[in-house]
């Protein structure tokens, strides 16, 4: 039985690996990630794609599809409200009740394009309703009243009339409104929104966000944001994980990440930004070469080829995750 680090951390990942194991070689997409969250709190997760967001937020829910991808490593802690009662979520049996049982309840997640998550052939607010029924043991039409009470809470327009219509009546916007109040139906402790606004407009993407941000105080859930859209961090989190080639290169509250970056990888990121009203010396600029496949065997720090930093140390040992000053770890030779 692991204890929480404080009392208010409700999830600790320790040390996870997932691994896919592909016909050309083994994927490495989450190499020892280490991170905690806190209840009511907005964890950010950020990095190119490819760099193992999505994979550890699957983890998280044990959805990784085996075979070929396979949790290898590390431990995955829910910590819930009682003293001691913590559960390794590595270990149990992805199909079992007891991980049924946590997912929607406990932990719930909100998926890019919600047209491959949602049942083309029943109604939302059957979906909705069947969510409640199966984790609340209440019956069709006490789950119905909640599945109506939760698409007014998303602010969807005429709420009784879209309970009784199908995803391909509704909107993209509408559509991840629905899947917002599917996960949130049954109070879960943790949501997991990944790229929630990727596929939707600016304006709606602005909508969802303070939805998400309205619904997290209501609800005193804690969340795990995925995503490469800085904006989107700045606006929702409170602390920023930043990701590259499946590890953890820096972590700190979201005012540092922005304010002093550290890691050249986060710097680079940063720079990369369009800000709007950014002053004519200040011009963007691009983070030089591609990402390395997470199939290849790196000896030293995965940034090295692309790094303006680069140092000998770097071409051959990996930098630890280190704290330089109180609650801001940075992996980087730089800052030893």
């Amino acid at each position: 039985m692991a204890k929480a680090k404080n009392k208010n951390t409700i999830l600790e990942i320790k040390e996870l690996q997932t691994f896919f194991y592909l016909e050309n070689g083994l994927v490495r997409a989450v190499d020892g990630v280490s991170v905690s969250l806190d209840r009511k709190t907005t964890l950010g997760i950020v990095g190119e794609s490819g760099c193992g967001k999505s994979v550890t937020a699957r983890s998280v829910m044990q959805l990784i599809q085996s075979p070929p991808g396979k949790i290898v490593g590390g431990e995955i802690w829910l910590h819930r409200n009682g003293e001691g009662d913590s559960v390794n979520i590595v270990e149990l049996d992805a199909r079992g009740s007891t991980m049924r049982a946590i997912r929607g309840a406990e932990i719930s997640m909100v998926f890019q394009e919600p047209m491959t998550s949602l049942n083309p052939l029943y109604t939302v607010g059957f979906q909705i309703a069947e969510a409640v029924e199966l984790h609340q043991k209440v019956g069709r039409d006490d789950a119905m009243d909640r599945a109506l009470e939760m698409l007014t809470k998303v602010q969807i327009s005429e709420p009784k009339q879209r309970i009784n219509e199908y995803p391909h009546q509704l909107s993209g916007g509408m559509r991840q409104r629905v899947m917002i109040a599917m996960a949130l139906s049954c109070n879960p402790s943790i949501l997991i929104a990944d790229e929630p606004t990727t596929a939707l407009d600016v304006t709606v993407q602005a909508q969802i966000l303070d939805l998400m941000r309205d619904l997290q105080n209501d609800f005193n859930s804690a969340i795990i944001l995925i995503t490469h859209n800085l904006g989107v961090v700045s606006q929702m989190a409170d602390y920023v994980a930043v990701m590259y080639l499946g590890k953890i290169v820096e972590y700190s509250d979201v005012h540092t990440i922005f304010h002093d970056p550290k890691h050249p990888y986060t710097v680079g990121l940063l720079d990369s930004v369009p800000v709007f009203g950014r002053k004519g010396d200040k011009v963007l600029v691009p983070i030089k070469g591609m990402v390395p496949t997470p199939s290849d065997l790196i000896p030293g720090c995965a940034f090295e080829p692309r790094c303006p930093n680069a140092m000998e140390i770097c071409i051959h040992k990996p930098p630890p995750l280190k704290g330089i000053q109180p609650g801001h770890d940075v992996a980087c030779w730089l800052f030893e």
